[in-house]
C-alpha cells in the first residue's frame, strides 16, 4: 500500500494528516445514512431491514457494533454552538523558532526575578517577605519545569513502525472478501499481522440523554472492528433503552464502588477485547480515532495512547476559563512529556492495552484521580505511554461554577494524594529520574492554586500593620522592571500560543484558591469527599453555595481598599499596596458578578422548566443498513450448541479460558505481593486487602460454579458432558467479576451484569 501518511504534517487542529488515508480510500463510494427527525422529544429509530447480527464465537458477543458510518470530518461537533479552543491554528507553531525564543526569554526573566527576590539587601519585614518567597517560589519552580518540558517536546511520536502498521491496519482484500466496504465499523484490524478487536467504553453517570446518544452514535461509527459498551453507573432504564435501540452493549453494576475506575474494572471482567478505549459521556470521538491510535501498539511496551481534551462549549465565562487553562497543558506540556516517557492518562479520549492493565491489577480505585495513578503504576511497571496532540474527540468543559469547583477539587485531591502517599521522589519508586521529576511537578502543580492566597494577603498586611515585603529603598519602578520579566513575558507567551490574553484564566486562577486549600486539607486530614461527575444532569445549586470563602474574602478586600484609600488621601500619595489591593478586589468583584449572572440564568431556566416551556431536545437514533437493534437486555451470549461434539468443544474452550484467567489472577496476586511498599500505611493495607479479595473471589467463583452445575444436573443430568471434571477444576473468573457484592441479587436492568453472566453460563451447560 501507499505510505503517503508518513510524511504528512501532524495537524492538532484537524486531528488527521493533510493527505488521504487508507481509511478514506476504503470508505470511498459509500454514503451516510440520514437520521430521522421528530418534534415530540421521543426516541426515534430509522426504519431499516432487520437481519441477524454477526456472532463472534471467540468473544461470546457480536463481532461488531451496530452504528452509522459517517464521513471523515475535521473534528466532531456535538452542538451547533461549539467553538474552537484555539484562537489560531496550531500547525507548526508549538516549537517554532519564535516559540523557542519566547520560552528562553521568559525563562531568563524568571531567573532575574528570582535573583531579585532572594537578594538579602532587598528583604523587608520577615512575615510578608516569607509569604512572597513561598508563593513566588512555587510559581517559579512550576514555570521553570514547564519551560523545560516545552523545550523538550516537538518530536513526532509516529515513527516508521507506526506508519507501516497504520498502512496495513485495514486489510482491503479481506474487507472486499467479507463485503464490508460499506460498513467501516466492521473492518477487521491487524497489528503486527495479528487480528485484534477493540472495546470502546462510554462511562455514564447521570448525564443528559441527548449527550449520551451523540457520544454513543459517534463511538459506534468508529472505523475498525470494535464493540461499544455503555457503562452506566447511574442505573438508568432510559440509558439502557437508548443503548439497546442504538445497538450498543449495556452494563450496569449493582453498586458504585470505586466510582469511574470501578465501573471500568467491572466492564473489563465482561469485555474481552485486546484493547479498550474510554470516553466520557460528553466527549464525541472522531471516526478515525482507532486509525490514529491503534498502530502505536505495534510497540509491545506501549500501555496506552492518550489524546487531548478539546472543548467545544466555550460559551460561558467559566467554560472559557476552564478550557483555556488546559490548552497550554495539552498543546505543549503533554507532548514534551513524551520525551521522558511520562505522559499520563487524563481519563477520557484514551486507549489502553488490555494486558498492561491486567498486569497492574486494573484501573486504580484508591484515588479520585484514577487516571494519573494508573499511569504512575504503569510507568513503575516499565510500560510506555504515548501522547499525540491531535483532536480526536471534542467534549464539554464545565459550564457552571459548581461543575468547575467539583472538577478542580477532584483533580487537586488526586495530585496531593500522589505527593503525600506515593511521592515520586521516594527511593522506593521504580521510576527514571526524568519520570520522578515530571510526576513530582504533577503532584505539586495544584500548590500554584494556593499561592494566590498568600499574595492576596500581602497588601492588607502593609495597609493595616505597615509590614512591607521589600526594602523601603526599592523603588516601585525597580520592582516593576524585575516583575515584568517574570509576569509580562508569560503574558506574551500566552498571547502567542492562544492568540490572545485570556482574562478568564487570570480570574479563575486568582479566585480558585479555596478549592485547592480544601483539597490539601482533605488529603492531610484523611477526609474523603464523595466522587462527583462534571456535567451530570440534575438539580443545579446556586453558584454562591460553592464560593462562600470567595464572598467573605471579597468583603475583606473591599473593606481594606476603603481603608487604604482614606489613608492615602490623608497622606497625599497613592501607594503600591493600595493599587495592588484594588486590583485584587476588582478581580474578585468580576467573579462575583459572573456568579450572580449565572445564578440568575439558572433560576430563569428552572422556572421555565417548571412551566413546561423547556423540554429536552429530541434524541434521534440511527442504525446502518443490514443491522437490527439489539434486544432490551442486549444479552451477550452465543447461540446454544445442538450436538454433543459442540458441547464437548465448548467445554474444552471454557476450560482453557478459565485456566488462562486463573493464571492471570495468580500473576496479579504475585505482582501485588512483590509491589514496592508504599510510604503510606493505608496504601499498604489496601494492597493487602486486594490480595485477600483475589483469593476470596476465586473461592467464591468456584463455589458459585459448583452450585450452577448442581442446579443444571438436577434439571437435565444427561446433558452434562464432563460436568464432574469441570466442577473439580479451579475457577478463573476475574476478581471484579466475582466480587461478593455482585453475588446473588439479579439486576433486571443490566444487559451484561453478573446475573446475565450466570444465566449465560447455565444456558451453555444445560443446552
Amino acid at each position: 500500500m501507499s505510505r503517503t501518511m508518513r510524511d504528512a504534517p501532524l495537524s492538532p487542529e484537524t486531528g488527521s494528516a493533510t493527505t488521504s488515508s487508507t481509511a478514506d480510500r476504503l470508505a470511498a463510494g459509500t454514503t451516510a445514512t440520514t437520521p430521522g427527525t421528530t418534534s415530540t422529544g421521543t426516541l426515534v429509530l430509522d426504519e431499516r431491514p432487520d437481519t441477524a447480527t454477526t456472532v463472534d464465537q471467540r468473544h461470546l458477543a457480536p463481532s461488531g457494533p451496530v452504528g452509522q458510518r459517517r464521513e471523515p470530518v475535521p473534528a466532531p461537533r456535538p452542538r451547533a454552538d461549539h467553538v474552537s479552543v484555539a484562537a489560531r491554528p496550531e500547525g507548526g507553531r508549538a516549537h517554532s523558532p519564535v516559540m523557542v525564543l519566547l520560552v528562553l526569554i521568559a525563562t531568563l526573566g524568571i531567573l532575574l526575578y528570582a535573583q531579585f527576590l532572594l537578594n538579602p539587601s532587598n528583604r523587608g519585614d520577615i512575615l510578608p517577605y516569607a509569604m512572597i518567597i513561598v508563593a513566588e517560589a512555587i510559581l517559579v519552580v512550576q514555570t521553570l519545569f514547564a519551560m523545560w518540558t516545552i523545550l523538550s517536546g516537538g518530536q513526532d511520536p509516529r515513527d516508521f513502525d507506526f506508519h507501516a502498521t497504520q498502512d496495513t491496519l485495514y486489510d482491503e482484500d479481506e474487507i472486499d472478501r467479507l463485503g464490508l466496504r460499506g460498513t467501516p465499523h466492521l473492518w477487521p484490524m491487524r497489528v503486527a499481522g495479528e487480528k485484534i478487536v477493540a472495546d470502546v467504553f462510554i462511562t455514564v453517570y447521570g448525564e443528559e440523554l441527548a449527550k449520551i446518544a451523540t457520544t454513543v452514535q459517534a463511538a459506534l461509527a468508529l472505523k475498525g472492528e470494535h464493540r461499544t459498551w455503555v457503562l452506566d453507573d447511574g442505573r438508568s432504564d432510559e440509558v439502557r433503552d437508548l443503548a439497546a435501540q442504538l445497538g450498543a452493549r449495556y452494563i450496569r453494576r449493582l453498586s458504585s464502588n470505586g466510582a469511574k475506575a470501578g465501573n471500568v474494572n467491572h466492564a473489563l471482567a465482561i469485555a474481552k477485547g485486546d484493547y479498550f478505549a474510554i470516553f466520557d459521556a460528553d466527549f464525541v470521538p472522531e471516526t478515525d480515532f482507532l486509525f490514529e491510535t491503534v498502530p502505536f501498539f505495534v510497540d509491545e511496551k506501549v500501555a496506552f495512547v492518550q489524546t487531548p481534551q478539546t472543548y467545544g462549549n466555550l460559551t460561558s465565562l467559566v467554560s472559557r476559563g476552564a478550557g483555556y487553562m488546559q490548552t497550554v497543558f495539552y498543546r505543549f506540556i503533554q507532548p514534551g512529556r513524551n520525551r521522558f516517557n511520562a505522559a499520563f492518562c487524563v481519563g477520557t479520549n484514551v486507549i489502553f492495552r488490555r494486558s498492561a492493565i491486567d498486569e497492574i491489577g486494573g484501573i486504580d480505585t484508591d484515588s479520585k484521580s484514577e487516571d494519573v495513578w494508573t499511569s504512575l503504576h504503569l510507568h513503575e511497571a516499565g510500560w510506555k505511554s504515548i501522547y499525540i496532540p491531535m483532536t480526536l474527540a471534542v467534549g464539554d468543559a464545565p459550564e457552571t461554577i459548581e461543575a468547575y469547583s467539583k472538577q478542580q477539587l477532584r483533580w487537586a485531591t488526586g495530585g496531593f494524594e500522589i505527593l503525600f502517599r506515593h511521592n515520586p521522589l521516594s527511593p522506593r519508586r521504580t521510576l527514571t529520574m526524568d519520570q520522578r521529576l515530571q510526576y513530582f511537578v504533577t503532584a505539586t502543580n495544584y500548590l500554584t492554586g494556593i499561592a494566590p492566597l498568600l499574595l492576596l494577603m500581602v497588601p492588607p498586611m502593609e495597609i493595616f500593620f505597615d509590614l512591607r515585603p521589600m526594602n523601603l529603598h526599592i523603588s516601585v519602578l525597580q520592582w516593576f522592571l524585575f516583575y515584568a520579566g517574570f509576569y509580562l513575558m508569560q503574558i506574551v507567551l500566552a498571547f502567542y500560543t492562544l492568540g490572545s490574553f485570556r482574562w478568564e484564566v487570570l480570574m479563575l486562577a486568582t479566585v480558585s484558591f479555596p478549592i485547592y486549600v480544601k483539597a490539601l486539607w482533605n488529603v492531610i486530614s484523611g477526609k474523603d469527599e464523595a466522587w462527583s461527575v462534571t456535567g451530570r444532569k440534575g438539580k443545579v445549586s446556586s453558584p454562591f453555595n460553592f464560593i462562600i470563602p470567595q464572598v467573605l474574602f471579597w468583603l475583606f478586600l473591599t473593606l481594606t481598599s476603603c481603608v487604604a484609600l482614606v489613608r492615602d488621601a490623608d497622606n497625599g500619595v497613592l501607594t503600591l499596596a493600595t493599587v495592588w489591593n484594588l486590583l485584587n478586589t476588582f478581580i474578585l468583584s468580576a467573579f462575583l458578578v459572573a456568579a450572580w449572572r449565572e445564578g440568575r440564568t439558572l433560576k430563569r431556566f428552572a422556572k421555565a422548566e417548571q412551566r413546561g416551556e423547556v423540554t429536552d431536545a429530541p434524541v434521534v437514533l440511527t442504525a446502518p443498513p443490514g443491522s437490527a437493534p439489539v434486544s432490551r437486555r442486549t444479552q451477550v451470549s452465543r447461540p446454544a450448541p445442538r450436538t454433543g461434539e459442540e458441547i464437548l468443544a465448548l467445554q474444552q474452550a471454557d476450560e482453557a479460558e478459565q485456566a488462562a484467567a486463573t493464571e492471570a489472577d495468580l500473576a496479579t496476586a504475585h505482582r501485588l505481593a512483590d509491589r514496592t511498599p508504599s510510604d503510606d500505611p493505608e496504601q499498604t493495607a489496601r494492597d493487602q486487602a486486594r490480595q485477600a479479595e483475589l483469593a476470596a473471589s476465586r473461592a467464591f467463583a468456584h463455589a458459585h460454579e459448583r452450585d450452577a452445575l448442581a442446579h443444571a444436573a438436577e434439571h437435565d443430568p444427561d446433558s452434562l458432558v464432563g460436568a464432574a471434571r469441570r466442577a473439580d477444576r479451579p475457577s478463573g473468573r476475574r476478581a471484579s467479576d466475582a466480587a461478593p457484592d455482585h453475588g446473588d441479587a439479579p439486576d433486571h436492568g443490566a444487559s451484561a451484569d453478573d446475573s446475565g453472566a450466570r444465566a449465560d453460563q447455565q444456558e451453555r451447560v444445560t443446552s
